[in-house]
C-alpha cells in the first residue's frame, strides 16, 4: 500500500517523540526510586522539590496523568514524613 509523504513524516515524528517520552518517564521513575532509598529527611526534601517539578512537567507534556502525579506526590510526602 502506498503511503503519502505526510504519513511517513508523521511516523518519523511519532517515533522520535516516543523515544523522548520514554526517556523522560524512565528518568522520573529512577528519581522516585532514588528518593525512596534516601534515609535522611533533609536530603529527601531537597530531592522532593526536584521530583515535584519533574512530575508537574510530565503532566504538562502528557507523559503521565494528573491524578497519577498527585498520587506520587502524596506517597512521597508520606514516605518523607516517616524519615528522621
Amino acid at each position: 500500500m502506498k503511503r503519502s509523504i505526510s504519513v511517513l513524516k508523521n511516523i518519523r515524528k511519532s517515533t522520535r517523540q516516543r523515544v523522548v517520552n520514554r526517556a523522560k518517564k524512565r528518568k522520573l521513575k529512577d528519581s522516585i526510586k532514588a528518593l525512596r532509598k534516601l534515609t535522611t529527611k533533609t536530603s529527601a526534601m531537597k530531592a522532593y522539590s526536584g521530583i515535584q517539578s519533574m512530575l508537574d512537567k510530565a503532566v504538562q507534556d502528557n507523559i503521565i496523568k494528573r491524578n497519577t502525579a498527585a498520587r506520587h506526590k502524596a506517597q512521597l510526602m508520606k514516605h518523607i514524613s516517616t524519615l528522621k
